[in-house]
This record gives structure tokens, sequence and C-alpha cells, in this order.
């Protein structure tokens, strides 16, 4: 990295832990079934310096029998479990505290479309896991076209993406849910390639602000993005179908925090990190709302308060650490 400026290694460190935080992967369904074999370990922490040197273990990736899990919390474990979104659990505010990298073996003659049981039977082994069900009304925001409909593009294919070995590049996460980001040559900002997203550049705007350009972006998939950020769900309801061009303006500050939720080492906005861990720029505060408010309107957009019915998995036991190997 000694060849990357510290602007573009600043951006390269935020672009990386944005990514990371929104687009963590899901699993998909199947039959209930265990793993072989699984092991269970606290995870070391993702920090700036991790980030830059391209030893982050996140993610899900499933390559034959081999499960490897990393970095994921029992808040986020559970959900892929039961096939729910996170915010359909209700349980303790410790959920998230802790991070977990999990390695299992897919038992002979099953597939990866399986492990979503296996994980909820490993989840109540270890953990001694025990829910159950409710329906129960929550409160969200919808996301709704204006009057008048979006302003959106139709997303073109994707352009040619940098190098995988472009100087400054990193990757974080592995298999199809990998996530690579390439700095921006001395000109600020990066390139961020992914599988939902397609590409996407960051750049950075006035007065500390990010501006994100994703050239890939379903709805559902957007709401989902946004949800971090704010102070209840958002359920995509616009009825929009395919894939958009999609721009997105955040402060520093609202990414940053959104950052350190999931568990990411981030010094405080001005302060200095020691080794590779850069200085990262200060940004206005702005903790959650006006400026997503304001990007979603800019696209014919509008987030709305409303309440929506939904399918709780309610928590009834677990425990903070798993039973040994």
């Amino acid at each position: 990295m000694s060849g990357i400026s510290l602007v573009d290694r600043r951006y390269v460190v935020v672009a990386a832990i944005l990514c990371a935080t929104l687009l963590l992967p899901g699993i998909a369904s199947g039959q209930k079934l265990a793993f072989e074999v699984a092991s269970i370990k606290p995870a070391e922490p993702i920090t700036p310096a991790a980030i830059l040197s391209g030893k982050v273990h996140l993610g899900v990736n499933i390559d034959g029998a081999r499960v490897d899990i990393g970095y994921l919390s029992l808040g986020e474990l559970i959900p892929m479990a039961f096939k729910v979104k996170p915010y359909q659990v209700a349980g303790p505010d410790w959920l998230r505290a802790q991070r977990f990298d999990i390695l299992a073996k897919l038992p002979e003659g099953s597939n990866k479309d399986q492990v979503p049981e296996m994980l909820q039977s490993l989840l109540e082994e270890r953990f001694q896991l025990k829910v159950h069900r409710e329906n129960r009304e929550s409160n969200v925001y919808a996301l709704v076209e204006v009057k008048g409909g979006h302003k959106m593009k139709e997303a073109l294919p994707d352009p040619e993406t940098p190098p995988a070995d472009a100087p400054g590049a990193i990757t974080v996460g592995r298999g199809e849910n990998q996530i690579r980001v390439t700095p921006g040559n001395g000109r600020g900002g990066a390139t961020v390639v992914t599988g939902q997203t397609g590409t996407t550049r960051i750049s950075p705007g006035p007065d500390g602000t990010m501006h994100m350009d994703m050239g890939k972006v379903s709805m559902p998939v957007f709401a989902e993005m946004l949800t971090p950020f704010l102070d209840r769900p958002v359920v995509d309801l616009t009825e929009l179908k395919g894939n958009y061009q999609v721009g997105l303006d955040l402060t520093m500050e609202t990414m940053l925090t959104v950052a350190r939720a999931a568990g990411v080492g981030i010094p405080a906005l001005g302060a200095r990190g020691g080794g590779d861990a850069p200085a990262l720029p200060n940004g206005a505060a702005d903790p959650a709302g006006s400026s997503i408010f304001t990007s979603v309107q800019q696209l014919g957009l509008r987030l709305e308060p409303r309440k929506a019915p939904a399918e709780f998995i309610v928590i009834d036991r677990v425990e903070k650490m798993p039973t040994e190997n």
C-alpha cells in the first residue's frame, strides 16, 4: 500500500467497511439437517489495518462440503438460520456483541441449500438456542415511489472493472460473496465490485460526505441497504422490478457509526491510528436521518413510516458463548 495516497487509503478503508457492513450475505433454504462436524471460535476484531492488508475473514463461503463463516454474531446467524430479516428476531440486546468464526463440514449427500437448517441445529446444540414464532406488528419505513414516478435509470451492463491485482486493491469476504475494493489512483474515492450491486463508484463530496454510484441495484436490496442507517427496518413497496442505477450521498459520521455498530474497530473521527490504520476524514455529524431521506427523495422515492405485520422469531433462551468444540 506504500504507493497509494493517504486520501485513497482512507476511502479504501471506508468503502470496504461500508460494503462489508451493508452486503453481508444470506444463505438459501432447504431441509433441516445437521453438520457432520463444526467448530466455533470467537472471531478476531476487524480493524482498518486488517482491511488494508487484505486479512479480513468475513461472511459466508461454501466450497464443496466446506462451510466457512467469518465474523458473524448471533444477531446475524439466527436470521440466516431461520430465513428471516434481522428485525424479525426478538431477543436480548447483546446478540451482536460477540462475533464468531465457524468452520463446518456438510454431510455426504447434502448441499448448500440445506445450510440454514444445519445452522439451526448447530445453534440449538452449541448455544442452547430455543425459540418460538409470533405474528407481530412492526414499525417500518415503506420505500415507495413519489407521485410522478421514480427518476432512476435502468442498470446497464457492468463496465470494465479494475483488475484484481491493481495497486492497492483489497478483497473482503470469499467465494460468491466476495467484495473487491480498488482505490482511485490519487483522485480520491474507490471502485467496489460486488455480486449484489455490480460496480459501485465511491467519491468524496463536500463537507466530508461520500457519494455512492451503484450500477446495478434491485429495490429489495436497496431497502436492505438503507435499513442499517435508520431507526427501523425498510420494506420495499415500490413494486419496481429489475435493477437500477442508484446514487446515494452519505456523511462520513453516519457510515462509520453503522460500521462500528457492526463490530468494526474504527478510531474516532479525527483520531490517528497507528501503523496501517490511517486517520479517517472528518464528516458532518448526521446520526441517521436527514441525508438518507434527502438522498432517497432525489431518486423519486420516499420513506414513509408505517406499521406492517411480520412473523417474528422470539428467543426464549440462548447462551452468550458456545459449548466446547
